[in-house]
């Protein structure tokens, strides 16, 4: 039996429903020499700054039990190097391209989305949310659904992409964020961005990372990301991207059936580098095993 594995989100025609997560696959260079990076649904590339960023103090990345924690500090060449070097050589891979952008400040924001949208070279924009507001004394953009609606608002005026949001878990109701990104116009939205987490180091008694605390990622949070996305399925219609542990074929079935339109995968990717395709293969297959010919009869079958 064939399956019908293609996805329109948010107007953008999708092979199939799995990419990397921003951050877990640079631009694509890397991986591009395991696999045709066609073979994905798209590419989501690192999140892109206005400036260079140097990123976090080293140690920058831990190793927990299931999972990992990463503080890099959204280190990027910048967003001059990234329509100069990066984009161009990706938007001849046949592939769509999403453009993950953070910023400091709303003006930076809105100056990163109108140069990429004017650029021709990607295809939709995922806004990291997640970033310091430094106007508001060190207050996360999307943490405050009043700031996030605001912020959303400012980059809508100049995106001419699909506008998708990154959403923090790190909030009390994740549901009141989604709204207010809703509000805002965002086009679709995706979910979850890491927790926050740390560990100590014994022998120094302080904390191991060099920044004290990181973003914890992989099987740990599944369960946390799955419910969120489900809460948020049920608040908002609008097309969501599942993130959060997903390392097989069925870990992206159980989000979809909990309402993702599509998933983006992160730390598989650095334990196995063909993580993406094999997700993809395994996830026809367990359509196949089940008689499901097309996602869209199993998509929020769980609401």
């Amino acid at each position: 039996m064939s399956v019908d594995l293609t996805v329109d989100l948010a107007g953008l025609y999708l092979r199939n429903p799995v990419m990397p997560a921003s951050g877990c696959f640079g631009f694509g260079k890397e991986y591009s020499e395991y696999y045709p990076l066609n073979q994905l649904g798209a590419v989501v590339v690192k999140a892109t700054t206005l400036s260079p960023r140097l990123g976090n103090p080293t140690p920058r990345v831990a190793e927990v039990t299931a999972g990992m924690l990463n503080a890099i500090g959204l280190a990027n060449p910048g967003l001059d190097k990234v329509l100069e070097e990066e984009l161009p050589w990706l938007s001849q891979q046949d592939v769509p391209v999403f453009v993950n952008v953070a910023g400091d400040t709303v003006d930076e924001y809105c100056e990163v989305v109108q140069r990429v949208s004017d650029s021709n070279l990607a295809q939709a924009i995922e806004l990291n949310v997640s970033c310091p507001n430094v106007k508001l004394g060190g207050l996360a953009f999307g943490v405050d659904a009043t700031v996030l609606r605001g912020l959303v608002e400012a980059v809508r005026k100049h995106c001419t992409l699909p506008l998708i949001v990154k959403l923090s878990p790190n909030v009390t109701r994740i549901q009141d964020l989604a709204l207010a990104a809703a509000e805002g116009g965002a086009d679709g939205l995706s979910l979850i961005n890491t927790l926050i987490g740390m560990q100590i180091d014994l022998s120094a008694r302080k904390p191991l990372l060099g920044n004290g605390t990181g973003g914890l990622s992989g099987r740990a949070i599944k369960p946390v990301a799955l419910r969120m996305v489900y809460d948020v399925a049920k608040a908002v219609k609008l097309p969501i991207i599942g993130i959060g542990g997903i390392y097989s074929g069925r870990d992206a079935a159980e989000f979809i059936m909990a309402g993702a339109w599509a998933v983006e995968v992160g730390t598989a990717n650095f334990t196995d580098p063909y993580a993406c395709p094999r997700i993809i293969a395994e996830l026809a297959s367990f359509m196949e095993a089940e008689g499901i010919r097309d996602l869209k009869e199993i998509r929020g079958c769980a609401l």
